[in-house]
């Protein structure tokens, strides 16, 4: 495999000369909720259909995710994106609770706030909340995303019109395999250096993106502006940065320092954001499905 800096447009030359597929597609309808993977999803401006179309948010109205609540990756939310056989708007599974069906609440929108955005978003009702709070032990409350045309992006890198539902900044996050294992073997490197047990490999799954896809070329995505799967065109945003939340292992809850300590050393932005990852905004939608070629440029 081909070694190459970060962002650099060698890169991303060579990715345009090597065959790129679409591996994996993940929708998230609560947003910190269990993954759904699925084999084809349905493409709008908006992002991946119903993906972070749910939220939770405490008693003021803030953001309630698994950063702070890391149980959050044990609900399992299903939308008729994610199981075609749902004839409900959402539901809710977690272990050793019955099934939580609902309908689109149609009550009166309540001001919500996603980290520093002051948003609205429409109350699920008070037999979610219960059930939530059963679930997790938390006074929370479940929200959903009745227009993401309400929400603007983030000035200076999306444009006019660009929106999204409750993603942390752009509706479709993209990762390649090729980045992972590069990170895998950054993250081996650093824990020799140190005289620590090797850990095994970080899955994918730490990053929780929407689109994943193969190639040669470890971080060539650093460089694309435009990405076509399928029939469905995307506009770069910007890369991702990464919180502390990647530190989290979604099946045992537990935390620890990677990938965050190896990505500082690897790839802090100027800023100083540790980044892995890409955000894409859609330009046209359509229906985009696992095996698609990938054209980047």
């Amino acid at each position: 495999m081909r070694r190459c800096r970060a962002g650099t447009r060698s890169c991303s030359a060579a990715a345009r000369a090597t065959d790129v597929r679409l591996t994996a597609l993940n929708v998230h309808p609560l947003k910190s909720g269990a993954i759904r993977p699925v084999r084809s999803v349905s493409v709008s401006p908006s992002g991946l259909a119903d993906d972070r179309a749910w939220m939770l948010v405490d008693p003021d109205g803030h953001m309630v995710s698994a950063r702070e609540v890391h149980e959050l990756f044990t609900i399992v939310a299903d939308t008729p994106a994610t199981d075609a056989t749902l004839d409900r708007a959402l539901r809710l599974r977690a272990p050793g609770h019955p099934d939580l069906l609902l309908d689109h609440p149609v009550a009166a929108r309540l001001p919500v706030r996603l980290f520093s955005l002051h948003l609205e978003a429409t109350p699920a009702g008070p037999g979610a909340d219960a059930w939530l709070r059963e679930v997790l032990g938390h006074d929370v409350r479940l929200v959903w995303c009745d227009d993401p045309t309400r929400r603007s992006l983030q000035p200076g890198v999306s444009e006019p019109g660009d929106h999204a539902a409750f993603p942390d900044a752009f509706p479709v996050t993209l990762a390649s395999t090729a980045s992972l294992g590069r990170l895998n073997d950054w993250i081996v490197e650093t824990a020799l250096e140190r005289g620590e047990d090797v850990p095994p490999p970080l899955p994918m799954s730490r990053f929780r993106p929407n689109v994943v896809v193969d190639g040669e070329v470890p971080f060539a995505e650093d460089g694309w502006t435009r990405v076509r799967i399928g029939d469905v065109e995307l506009r770069a945003g910007k890369p991702v940065g990464r919180c502390v939340m990647t530190t989290i292992d979604p099946r045992t809850l537990e935390t620890a320092k990677e990938p965050i300590r190896t990505l500082a050393r690897h790839r802090r932005s100027p800023d100083g954001d540790t980044l892995f990852a890409v955000h894409l905004v859609p330009v046209s939608g359509g229906r985009i499905q696992v095996g698609d070629e990938v054209t980047v440029s």
